[in-house]
């Protein structure tokens, strides 16, 4: 079966905290939010990868991990590894790739691989 992955979300404890979090801490611009009258849900804006999405949910953190392809993982890392939770500090892969795992405020795991060039 041929797929192609088109959203994904994390489950967090609040929205608002988990928004500001994801806005300054990675630099994450929203993009939208649901319900208008009452949001519990905000997804942030995608350039080619599938649409990253956090939901106020009782079920936090989502068990899984989340890998995110960017230009410079090098800077990223300087940038970010004092600031977040480290799971695994910069490193290459078996296969090559350079990456790094953070946690967000309620566990998620984030990783941020270097995109090939």
């Amino acid at each position: 079966m041929k797929t192609k992955l088109m959203h994904v979300r994390a489950n967090v404890k609040n929205l608002e905290r988990a928004v500001e979090w994801y806005t300054n801490v990675l630099g994450f611009k929203i993009a939208a939010t649901w319900p208008p009258e009452k949001p519990n849900y905000a997804h942030f804006e995608s350039e080619d990868g599938a649409i990253f999405a956090v939901m106020e949910d009782e079920n936090y953190p989502s068990h899984g991990r989340f890998n995110f392809y960017v230009k410079d993982v090098e800077t990223l890392w300087l940038a970010l590894k004092d600031k977040t939770e480290v799971v695994e500090e910069l490193f290459t892969t078996a296969y090559g790739t350079r990456k790094f795992t953070i946690k967000d405020l309620d566990g998620n795991e984030l990783g941020f691989v270097k995109e090939d060039e």
